[in-house]
């Protein structure tokens, strides 16, 4: 499975969503950007889009609630030990009230990674940061005596949150 994310305004969006609406597509309305998500085994109908493996995946993606992509940069060499952390991961998320969707996007071609969480509104998502369970699955492994720590990233992280309520047409 692959996700395939473009963006540009709300109109062409919404344009675009209409036209492919046989499609598995999402439009998410940000506050600077408004992206459309396309989640396929096949190609894409973006023309330029930004493409991830989907490598791990709870639920099915709703056009509803809060999106929150968290934005990981990973080196090559960090790869697989980025990923076996969250293949690994201990899922208390999912059973969080007001949790949606969850998907792990390998990125094809940057270094890019994206952890997708859909949740029924921003106060579950804060809910969820609050909780034991994020300050346990957050929390940093104690590395084992002797062994130096890797440092897998090229930058730092950032979130970027997005609405998937289609707006109210006046």
């Amino acid at each position: 499975m692959y996700v395939y994310l473009t963006f540009g305004t709300p109109d062409f969006m919404e344009k675009v969503l209409k036209k492919h609406d046989k499609e598995n597509m999402f439009i998410l309305y940000g506050t600077d950007s408004t992206v459309l998500l396309h989640e396929t085994e096949r190609k894409t109908v973006f023309a330029s889009p930004r493409k991830f493996e989907v490598i791990d995946s709870v639920n099915q993606i709703e056009q509803k609630g809060f999106f929150v992509f968290n934005n990981i940069p990973v080196d090559d060499e960090g790869r697989p030990i980025f990923e076996q952390r969250f293949l690994s991961r201990s899922r208390e998320i999912e059973k969080m009230p007001g949790f949606v969707a969850y998907r792990l996007l390998r990125p094809i071609k940057s270094e890019m990674y994206i952890v997708l969480t859909q949740w029924e509104s921003k106060q579950a998502f804060d809910n969820w940061k609050e909780s034991n369970a994020f300050a346990k699955a957050h929390s940093k492994p104690t590395p084992e005596l002797g062994v130096k720590k890797q440092n897998i990233f090229n930058a730092a992280s950032y979130i970027s949150t997005y609405s998937g309520k289609l707006p109210e047409k006046k």
